[in-house]
């Protein structure tokens, strides 16, 4: 915090569930960063949401579960008719596709929970609300991710060890194909989804699928390898398959480990810097900190305003800061917002009794 401000004037608007919303008002949706370059060619999200008629954190939650239990469904109906071929044919590249499309079926279930507990209104414990529980189900995801990679490899190296024959190559082919569908669909949806509503959770998951996509039509080498007579190109293309799922697990654990220590995109700070420069009334920025609970921001903000304002007037402009964050920040949930006043030379700093109470940079 900057020297030429002081304790004087704190502002803070808590929007709690059912508490403060801008009906008639579009908040845009939430940018998250890419994971890696598997996924560099998708296009941005945009568009906005629809005027807030019910609370925001109801809405986007309702919008994630809805998303969760309709590519559970289209990821299990893949599965299965794939364990069927499985089952038939004995391929390895196969059985590791299966393996990782249920895995990351049964990954809605822990983002389901997250959901419903992001539903649940802030304690007296649980002062800033539930929405941690998405960061926590990434983990779940990450640790699905790192145990089907795991189970891939192993049968892998299991078949080049003791190779076998491979049987009814078209339908082993077929369901290659089935997979590659179901998954990229399932993709889209829940990269779209997640982003839209802010979920890191929810992206990762798409990004998973997207990969189970990609292996699924790798599947194909392994079973036109077979078809040519060379027996080795189903586990190979198994330990291929592997690859590609750790390829996506290192993206993923960085993604979740800069959302659990509260990264933010820098650009939103640029933008929320921007929007309180142009506030009637603020003189300059002083500190600003924003952090992402479960798919909602968080912000405290110091603001400097005119040194011999009277404290309504510190808070009208206080109350203008933080209603044109709300319009200009994607997600934005709530703003703690403090006033300083300006300082000319010589004078104390406002903030002396507090600089022994700092922790050391």
């Amino acid at each position: 915090m900057s020297d030429q401000s002081t304790s004087r004037e704190p502002h803070h608007h808590d929007r709690r569930p059912g508490g403060h919303r801008h009906d008639g008002h579009e908040h845009g949706p939430g940018r998250w960063s890419r994971f890696g370059h598997q996924v560099a060619h998708l296009a941005r999200p945009h568009g906005h949401e629809a005027a807030d008629k019910v609370d925001p954190a109801m809405e986007t939650s309702a919008e994630g579960m809805r998303t969760l239990w309709i590519s559970l469904g289209v990821l299990a109906v893949t599965a299965v008719l794939q364990a069927g071929v499985v089952v038939l044919s004995g391929s390895v590249a196969l059985l590791g596709d299966t393996v990782h499309n249920a895995a990351d079926a049964l990954t809605a279930l822990p983002l389901g929970v997250a959901f419903v507990l992001g539903r649940r209104a802030a304690t007296r414990r649980f002062t800033y609300g539930f929405g941690r529980a998405e960061d926590l189900a990434g983990i779940v995801i990450v640790l699905t991710i790192a145990a089907s990679s795991a189970l891939a490899a192993w049968t892998a190296v299991d078949r080049l060890l003791n190779p076998r024959t491979i049987g009814y190559l078209p339908a082993v082919a077929a369901a290659a194909v089935i997979g590659f569908i179901g998954n990229e669909w399932v993709a889209r949806y829940r990269i779209a989804t997640g982003r839209r509503i802010g979920s890191a959770a929810l992206v990762a998951d798409g990004l998973h699928a997207r990969t189970d996509g990609f292996t699924s039509l790798a599947v194909l080498l392994g079973a036109g390898g077979a078809a040519l007579g060379w027996p080795l190109a189903d586990p190979i293309v198994g330990l291929l398959i592997t690859i590609a799922i750790l390829a996506v697990l290192k993206d993923a654990v960085r993604e979740v480990f800069r959302r659990l220590m509260d990264a933010v995109d820098p650009a939103l700070i640029d933008r929320a810097e921007h929007v309180l420069r142009a506030v009637d009334g603020v003189v300059e920025v002083g500190e600003l900190r924003m952090r992402w609970i479960g798919h909602r921001l968080r912000a405290e903000i110091a603001i400097v305003v005119a040194g011999d304002l009277s404290v309504r007037d510190a808070h009208r402009i206080a109350v203008e800061a933080e209603h044109a964050l709300l319009h200009a920040v994607p997600r934005l949930a709530a703003a703690l917002v403090h006033a300083d006043p300006a300082t000319r030379h010589g004078d104390t700093d406002p903030h002396a009794p507090l600089a022994r109470h700092r922790a050391p940079a």
